[in-house]
């Protein structure tokens, strides 16, 4: 907009010849039918006006730990969403509706990325609702509002409801070294399970015998006095009468093979 002074010394904003074009444009749009064959290039023309808005609206934000290209990518979204969805027939014109749509797309941005988990957009929303919801509650129940109550009000299931409950957590996340128990110099991460190799053991114990029994006997035999005989190769060797080279070569072609069946 290009500033001009009033004799008595106020000031006025004067509309530019880009202003006047650009408003042009949102009118013609709002005047086609979806099937009109220009529409989509109006449109098109329409969101490059309109671009240097949505560019002064994320200058309001930068500097505030996000990429500006992306709070742009933002803006520029609810620019497209505040097009598509004008209706002039309200009779509010389009910057009334264009910048509160994309600011409410910056905003929204920005709190999609102040949860620590990823949760989807209806939960947090539908959780910001039952917070709304609890406080009008209190005021007409005099009481703190259950699960149904709010399920009742807001006409969401309850189970949607609980759902949305538990997905706040993920806001803001206990730390680990939060203490589980007052009095006891127990944390909340000395809780937490650690790997448990008997796991891998009753793996391993299912899936064994079979694989033994695709071995030959010789193989089945330098294995179990290797592994549960505890016998070197050379005592097995001397065992089954045969040499420890030849004893390694069996060893090392039977364990292949197990690992192999075992993996598989």
């Amino acid at each position: 907009m290009t500033v001009t002074t009033r004799p008595a010394g106020r000031r006025s904003f004067e509309p530019t010849d880009e202003d006047r074009r650009a408003t042009a444009l949102i009118e013609t749009l709002a005047a086609l039918p979806e099937d009109h064959p220009d529409r989509p290039a109006v449109r098109r023309q329409a969101i490059e006006a309109w671009l240097p808005m949505a560019q002064r609206l994320t200058r309001r934000y930068a500097n505030r730990g996000e990429p500006f290209d992306d709070l742009l990518q933002t803006a520029t979204i609810g620019l497209i969403k505040a097009i598509d969805g004008y209706d002039a027939t309200r009779g509010v014109d389009f910057t009334g509706y264009a910048i509160p749509t994309v600011l409410g797309e910056i905003k929204r941005y920005f709190r999609d990325r102040s949860w620590t988990l990823r949760i989807p957009r209806r939960l947090q929303e539908l959780r910001m609702a039952i917070g709304a919801a609890r406080t009008d509650l209190e005021h007409t129940l005099t009481r703190a509002p259950t699960v149904a109550d709010i399920s009742g009000y807001l006409g969401v299931g309850e189970e949607e409801i609980l759902e949305a409950l538990e997905a706040g957590h993920a806001y803001r996340p206990d730390s680990l070294s939060s203490p589980v128990r007052n009095g006891e110099d127990l944390t909340l991460g000395d809780t937490l399970g650690g790997h448990d190799r008997g796991f891998a053991l009753a793996e391993f114990g299912v899936a064994l015998p079979p694989a033994m029994a695709m071995l030959t006997e010789r193989e089945r035999t330098i294995v179990v006095l290797r592994f549960y005989g505890e016998l070197t190769q050379s005592a097995i060797a001397d065992r089954i009468g045969i040499s420890q080279m030849h004893v390694s070569r069996l060893l090392s072609q039977a364990l292949g093979k197990l690992r192999k069946l075992m993996d598989g």
